[in-house]
Parts: structure tokens; C-alpha cells; sequence
């Protein structure tokens, strides 16, 4: 109780639906085969779309897990409405267990490494196959988990398989006790670019037609200083310039905007319906799941988490609707896409906010070396794609189980 009254406060739970994280859900099941997918939060989420929508149609139901209020919301708007999304239960016994009953999975996929022991124990306990898809384990968790060997590799040896993202991710998982690891590759290399509301785009390119517009996209505290910085810098050179910040927590965005001005800008607040003037210096677009409204406007975008040791946030998304991307030296979380992308000048890496505001500056005022950066990260992204494909078929024999017990032979 103390616990979820906190996360209430901190606007962490959804009071309406506080249920389904006591393992009592909001909805009846439906009949038939279900396959269960669950994911930390909005990255995990996204990284599983192309994935459900094949699945979809392989007639079976799909129940989509994730233990945020973001991802719920981002659920709401990206998915279709067949399929069920559900918070995932406190790790106790007793809601796990009414969440497995109420549900009974056929079919288990772990996204990347959220792992809980007794969601684990009790799904192994009632023979519930197992996967981990997109399975990543990083840097810095790896040697946590190696120091509790014995406690992870009784967990990973629940799992049926492990579909890594990497060689790397793989000899980790296998180093844990892993008994069953294949490479598959990144499935957020497979996802397609967010979508965009016709209307609001173009709204937004109306009032930014006049401008050149660059986007500082999901930034975390530390970050929006070096943002104020350079547009103070850049913008005496380029009046033109319209600064969009884009905070990965929409809730910092009266914060934001209150920074901004205290630094002397000109501030408008899309939170508050505000579009960008003549005489607006930095947008904050405080929102949730618009996105892709901004990738489509701004020609470079600089992907937020990276110039303060958070790790980093996803390229992918920029890069497929056109965008120079520019990142700071703190990339783990996606270490193995950044590195392919930098040793192909597919993405500029900053190791300071000096250097940030250099490369910020070249970027946007030469073309050419915009078209250069995107047309290598294409082709990186083109190379290091088909995660989508080699999951499915690795998936192949589980689905063809499932299918086999519901009875069903049509999909």
C-alpha cells in the first residue's frame, strides 16, 4: 500500500485501473489461442508493433502487458483495439497468480530483460512456454546480474529461448545460465516510423514555414541547458532558427518552458495549445506520442538521454522519417546501433556540449552533409534489419503448438 500510494503521487499509476496491478483484470478473456507479450515501458512496447501485427494475423489474441502510464497511453494510440493491453501485476504471489488464472497464456514473450521472479516461477510452474525476444542485457546490468549468478540463472532457465539482439547480448544471457540462446537481431530496426495527425502537421508546418527548425528529441534533465545554450549561440547566426524540445517525461515541460524564459527566450508551450510564433525562440512540445509531427519537420534531430549518463534513447524512429540524427557520448542502451552507425557517418556523436553546438551548427546549415549522415544511416539500418522475420520463424514452433491445442488448424 505505501508503495502504490507513492507511485499514485507521483503520477506513476492510473487510479482508475490500479486493479489489474493486483492481478484482477479490467476485462473478460476472449476465447481462443492467447499469446502474452510483455514489455518494461514505450520503448519495449513499440519495439514488439511490427510483431503483434503479424501475429494478429495469425488469428490468435494478443494480451500486450507493461508496467507504465506512458505505454498505456502509447498502447491506446498506436495499437488496434483487438488487442487487450493490461498493466502488469505487482511481483507478489497472490496477484500473479490471479493474473495467469484469469489469463492463461498459451504462449509467454518477454521483451528484452524485464524479468520479475515470481511472474517467472509461477508461468514456469504452470508449463506456459517462454521466450525472450529482443533480449538485451547491457553493460552495466550484466555484471549486477553475474554477482547473483545463481539467482538469475534459475530465472533464464525457465525460458525456453532467448532471441538476443546481438552476439554480445547472447554470450551474456548464455554466461547467466541461459540454456537456449539464438541471434536474431534488433526488432526496433524494423519499426516503422511514428505516425503523424494530417491535420496537426500541418498546422505546425504553417507556423514553421519561415523557419529552420531543429528537434531535441526525448531530452532528460541536464540536457535542456545545453539546448538553451545552443539556440543562444546558433540563433545569432541563424535568426531563423525554431528549437523544439521534445522532454521524455511530458510532466517537465512547465519546468522546461520556466528555464527557458528565466534564460531570456521566447517560450511557447504545446501542453497549453500554444503553436510556434514569428517570435518564439523554443517550442516545448510537453505531449504525449506526437513525435512523429516533429521528426517531420525538423531536418536534424538530436536523440536526448545521451549527453547525460541515461544511455541513450532510439535512433531508428529519426532516421526512417529523414532526419540527421546528433548524439552525446552516453549510448550504451543502444551501443551496438550507434557504433554501426557511427563508424558509417550515419549519426555525429558530441562528446561535449562544445562539440555538440559545432556539429549542431554544421548540420544545419549544410544540405549536403544532412544527406550524407541520413543517406548512411539508411543503408545501416537496411543492413542491420530482418529481426522481424528471424523472430517469427524462431517462433514458428510455438505457434504451431498453440495452435495444435486450441484445435485450430485455419492460421
Amino acid at each position: 500500500a505505501p508503495l502504490i500510494a507513492r507511485r499514485l503521487k507521483q503520477g506513476k499509476e492510473d487510479p482508475e485501473r490500479l486493479g489489474e496491478r493486483r492481478g484482477v483484470a479490467s476485462v473478460e478473456r476472449p476465447p481462443g489461442p492467447l499469446i502474452w507479450i510483455h514489455g518494461a515501458s514505450v520503448g519495449e512496447v513499440l519495439a514488439a508493433a511490427g510483431l503483434i501485427e503479424r501475429l494478429r494475423a495469425l488469428n490468435v489474441r494478443i494480451l500486450l502487458t507493461s508496467g507504465t502510464v506512458t505505454s498505456a497511453a502509447i498502447v491506446a494510440r498506436r495499437f488496434p483495439p483487438d488487442v487487450i493491453h493490461q498493466y502488469i501485476p505487482f511481483d507478489s504471489p497472490r496477484f500473479v497468480s490471479a493474473f495467469l488464472e484469469h489469463w492463461k497464456p498459451g504462449l509467454a514473450l518477454f521483451i528484452e530483460s524485464d524479468i520479475w521472479p515470481n511472474l517467472i516461477l509461477s508461468s514456469a510452474e504452470r508449463r506456459i512456454p517462454m521466450v525472450i525476444i529482443n533480449g538485451r542485457m547491457s553493460p552495466r546490468s550484466f555484471p549486477r546480474w553475474q554477482k547473483l549468478r545463481g539467482t538469475i540463472a534459475t530465472l533464464l532457465e525457465c525460458f525456453d529461448l532467448c532471441l538476443a539482439q546481438s552476439d554480445r547480448d547472447g554470450e551474456r544471457f548464455a554466461a547467466l545460465g541461459c540454456p537456449n540462446v539464438v541471434t536474431s537481431g534488433n526488432l526496433k530496426l524494423d519499426v516503422e516510423g511514428p505516425p503523424a495527425d494530417v491535420k496537426k502537421l500541418e498546422r505546425l508546418r504553417e507556423a514553421t514555414q519561415r523557419r529552420l527548425v531543429f528537434l531535441a528529441a526525448s531530452t532528460h534533465p541536464g540536457e535542456d541547458e545545453i539546448i538553451l545554450d545552443a539556440h543562444r549561440r546558433l540563433s545569432a547566426r541563424m535568426p531563423q532558427l525554431l528549437s523544439v524540445i521534445v522532454p521524455r517525461h511530458p510532466n517537465r515541460g512547465a519546468a522546461i518552458a520556466r528555464m527557458l524564459t528565466d534564460g531570456g527566450m521566447q517560450v511557447a508551450l504545446r501542453s497549453q495549445d500554444e503553436l510556434p510564433g514569428a517570435g518564439t525562440d523554443i517550442y516545448v512540445a510537453d505531449t504525449m506520442g506526437e513525435l512523429g509531427l516533429f521528426y517531420r519537420l525538423a531536418p536534424v534531430v538530436f536523440m536526448g538521454g545521451s549527453l547525460v549518463a541515461h544511455g541513450g534513447q532510439n535512433p531508428i524512429e529519426g532516421i526512417k522519417l529523414g532526419a540527421a540524427i546528433l548524439h552525446g557520448p552516453h549510448v550504451f542502451n543502444f551501443g551496438d546501433i550507434y557504433d554501426a552507425l557511427n563508424q558509417a557517418g550515419g549519426a555525429i556523436r558530441a562528446e561535449t556540449g562544445e562539440e555538440f553546438v559545432k556539429s549542431l551548427g554544421h548540420l544545419l546549415v549544410n544540405p549536403i552533409a544532412r544527406q550524407r549522415t541520413v543517406g548512411a544511416a539508411e543503408t545501416v539500418v537496411s543492413r542491420l534489419g530482418g529481426a522481424l522475420d528471424k523472430t517469427l520463424a524462431a517462433l514458428e514452433p510455438y505457434l504451431l503448438q498453440l495452435r495444435l491445442e486450441s484445435g485450430g488448424s485455419d492460421a
